[in-house]
């Protein structure tokens, strides 16, 4: 078996940065999870959990930006590929003895290209819109743990996180 060397694929062989070429991928399900999360004071934590929040429904609206958020990666990350991704879903965990809520996603797509960063954006971008309306209550929230837990699909196959 030979033993190949792993390089980035966003350089060519000169060193410059370039849009990896998936027209000769095959089309596959790929799905992909991660998860993050975002530790609050009590007091910040318990308006969330009662919807008590000034600005209104924080997980509903965190939930929407979350989604938002996958469908523009091509937007925010460079030589990501426009993606017609098939659903992404958002959930959330509260944590009572943290304080903290845990942020998931899932995405997927039939395509030529995994949704990676297309499910860490969406965590991300839930976790950013958890602390925007949160911010007049507890500045001193900390955002952490932004990580891919699994992906399918695709020539690499599955990736589960240990």
């Amino acid at each position: 078996m030979e033993n190949k060397k792993k390089s980035f694929s966003h350089f060519d062989d000169a060193g410059n940065a370039l849009m990896v070429d998936v027209g000769a991928k095959q089309e596959t399900e790929r799905i992909a999870y991660a998860a993050g999360s975002i530790k609050m004071s009590s007091e910040a934590f318990e308006l969330v959990e009662s919807g008590s929040m000034k600005k209104g429904d924080v997980l509903g609206v965190a939930r929407i930006a979350g989604i938002m958020a996958a469908k523009k990666v091509d937007e925010l990350i460079p030589l990501t590929h426009p993606l017609m991704i098939t659903k992404v879903v958002i959930d959330f965990d509260l944590n009572h003895q943290e304080n903290s809520i845990e942020i998931s996603s899932t995405v997927g797509i039939f395509g030529k290209t995994g949704v990676e960063m297309e499910a860490l954006t969406a965590v991300s971008v839930a976790a950013l819109t958890i602390y925007d309306m949160c911010k007049a209550v507890d500045k001193s929230m900390v955002i952490n743990n932004i990580r891919l837990l699994k992906k399918t699909g695709g020539k690499s196959g599955i990736f589960i996180r240990k």
